[in-house]
């Protein structure tokens, strides 16, 4: 029998504690961005394809901490006779836990705890389970957020379960429905994403499934050629060894790195990762899922942190990701079609394969796996179900909204009535709209916004052409002197990198009216302008007119520190409550300040107050901890007259955050 439950779990986990009072405008740079193409002509990747500069106008979740503490999560259950499907809709509809009832074994890797990092296209983001990524490049904006959900119930009686959300850079919606059939030995993910639009955008979509670390366990898809990022460099190698190393044995990477697999149109598209007994999850899809990936954080110290950063102390969390995408790498997304729906259907499972031959020669492995998928679920089955089910589920309307979204699906569907547009998919309920979406539903109706009071947080930002025109249409006429729509105007313009009208903008904002969030917008046009110093002081000034706002604070200690204002930190840092000084980002930037005007003990007293300075959002890929701590060993070696080599240093494990970093052989 299949069934579909609502309940609720309880974790030990982090509160999200809200999001920045800010706009993201001051930029992010993921991963992938940093990358360069070696790639041949014949590879055909949109390489650099879709990026965007900055989560604008999504808000950044970057005020938890890494307190621990009893939680109780609302989830979805879908049971059959052979799985349990675990889903928890408020953190993007992750499925926590796959569990195989015929072995009494878990699939994934399932995080003891609920505990953030700043890994996520909006910061936060947690490990474990697998996630659904859609829009942009990155952990998607919804990692740590409600998704609508629902219930409803195909045509032959199975129970569905459904998630789905608007997303506002792209303006597309995505829609995921899962089912798990009686008799199924395999969870199904049936996809699908609608770009409403006029014109192409760029499409983005990755699975991201968390699976245990095993000392043996080696990860089969049907290649023999890999993309991968070697020193900044996008390019191919051999599969399975490459340099002399057997690369699908996870546990034989000393260092994080991706694996992009090259899998060709004619194979069929799966991967899975296999203990040596032949056994573990498999993912495999239809065919416009193309791409797949693995992903380490590699044997080495700063690898082994991060998993236990993301995890409970003293468990390691330690684990690899198997991954699939519409595209063959992470560079990349692809141009989808204007009024165009992509559709693909995903399937989960265990298999039970030979461990002899999974573990022997790499054709031998991939014939032996392939052989047992097809006994698992057949791949002409698939693509007869995704063409069968488009009437039977997705085109469906749901039978009982369980969980409510955000506003901006509804708020959208008012814009697109107002112009006469046709609305977001019609069998999809996207509500009613909330409190952030208010002050753009009074500007669709009125064409001018209420005045607000500059000491209050804005409620939301936007960034679509057909509202950047209401702003200059209102701006135009009746909010001429309204400083919080030049405000939203300086902001959109500086999201669409046209920092001269946004600087004139906010400008005019703060003739109109002083606020600090105009204040902190022309820091950040004076920081692209290529003036470190004044920005940082336009930053400093912002702080101090809401020196409570941790969010403000923040900003400007950076923004300080990158100028090399130390004395300026100091003499802010001083002024702070003792909430915000004792913040992690805080103390690490005043730990610099203290370092670079003299202070060695301070700075290093900052840096081991407590067990260790926490930095709870430390973003991947930053070493600024680990940097601190080099910077006060060769501070003291110098005051001492003591050499020091950085080369042979080793940091403290519980500082040390370099991903790129090899355990030094003892």
């Amino acid at each position: 029998m299949s069934t579909l439950t609502f309940t609720t779990i309880r974790m030990s986990g982090v509160d999200i504690n809200g999001e920045s009072s800010l706009p993201p405008i001051a930029g992010m740079l993921n991963v992938q961005q940093r990358t360069k193409s070696a790639l041949d002509e014949d590879d055909g990747l949109f390489i650099g394809y879709g990026f965007v500069s900055s989560p604008f106008p999504y808000r950044l979740q970057d005020k938890y901490n890494r307190k621990l503490k009893d939680r109780e999560f609302e989830c979805a259950i879908l049971e059959n006779e052979h799985l349990r499907a675990v889903f928890i809709p408020s953190l993007g509809g992750r499925l926590w836990s796959l569990y195989d009832k015929d072995k009494g074994r878990e699939l994934t890797f399932s995080n003891p705890v609920f505990r953030l990092g700043n890994l996520a296209f909006r910061n936060a983001w947690f490990s474990g389970g697998v996630e659904w990524n859609c829009g942009v490049v990155g952990h998607h904006p919804f990692t740590c957020s409600q998704l609508f959900t629902a219930r409803l119930t195909a045509d032959d009686g199975t129970p569905v379960l459904r998630m789905y959300e608007f997303e506002r850079i792209r303006r597309a919606t995505y829609q995921m429905d899962f089912f798990l059939p009686e008799g199924s030995k395999v969870l199904f993910a049936r996809m699908r994403i609608v770009n409403p639009n006029s014109e192409t955008v760029p499409m983005y979509w990755w699975s991201n499934i968390a699976v245990p670390e095993k000392k043996k366990g080696r990860v089969v898809m049907p290649t023999n050629e890999t993309f991968t990022n070697r020193g900044g460099i996008i390019s191919k190698t051999t599969v399975p060894i490459s340099d002399g190393v057997d690369i699908t044995y996870p546990v034989n990477s000393p260092r994080a790195i991706d694996y992009f697999w090259k899998i060709s149109e004619n194979e069929r598209k799966f991967v899975c990762h296999l203990d040596e007994d032949g056994y573990g999850l498999i993912q495999t899809s239809t065919r416009r899922l193309k791409g797949r990936k693995l992903f380490v954080w590699g044997q080495g110290p700063g690898g082994e942190k991060w998993q236990e950063f993301l995890s409970k102390e003293g468990t390691g969390g330690k684990y690899v990701e198997i991954q699939a995408g519409l595209a063959h790498t992470q560079y990349e997304c692809l141009p989808m079609p204007p009024r165009t729906a992509w559709e693909w259907l995903e399937a989960y499972g265990a298999l039970n394969a030979d461990g002899s031959r999974v573990h022997g020669d790499w054709e031998e492995a991939k014939a032996e796996v392939k052989a047992r998928l097809a006994e698992l679920v057949d791949e002409e089955y698939l693509e007869k179900l995704l063409v069968e089910t488009k009437q039977t589920i997705a085109l469906k309307p749901a039978e009982e909204l369980v969980f409510k979204g955000s506003g901006w699906g509804a708020l959208e569907n008012m814009r697109r009535a107002a112009a006469g547009e046709e609305p977001l998919s019609k069998h999809l309920d996207f509500g009613t709209i909330d409190d952030e979406q208010e002050q753009w539903a009074f500007l669709l109706k009125n064409g001018y916004f209420d005045e607000a009071d500059p000491n209050d947080v804005p409620k939301s930002w936007m960034l679509q052409s057909e509202w950047t025109r209401k702003l200059e249409e209102a701006v135009q006429g009746p909010d001429e002197y309204n400083w919080y729509t030049w405000l939203h105007l300086g902001m959109t313009y500086f999201a669409e990198r046209k920092f001269r009208d946004a600087g004139e903008a906010l400008d005019k904002s703060m003739k109109l009216r002083p606020s600090c969030w105009a204040m902190y917008g022309l820091a950040q046009v004076a920081r692209i302008e290529g003036d470190a110093k004044k920005a940082a002081m336009l930053a400093m000034k912002a702080s101090l007119m809401k020196p409570d706002d941790i969010s403000l604070a923040r900003e400007a200690m950076k923004m300080l520190l990158n100028a090399e204002m130390y004395e300026k930190m100091l003499v802010l840092a001083d002024k702070f409550p003792a909430e915000l000084a004792s913040d992690g980002r805080i103390k690490l930037c005043t730990a610099f300040a203290y370092l670079n005007t003299g202070n060695i003990e301070k700075a290093e007293e900052l840096l081991y107050e407590h067990g260790g300075i926490e930095v709870a959002d430390i973003r991947e890929g930053e070493n600024t901890v680990t940097e601190l701590w080099f910077q006060i060993e060769e501070a003291k070696a110098k005051r001492d007259g003591r050499e020091f080599n950085r080369e042979e240093a080793e940091p403290p494990a519980h500082l040390d955050f370099r991903m790129g970093a090899v355990r030094k052989k003892k």
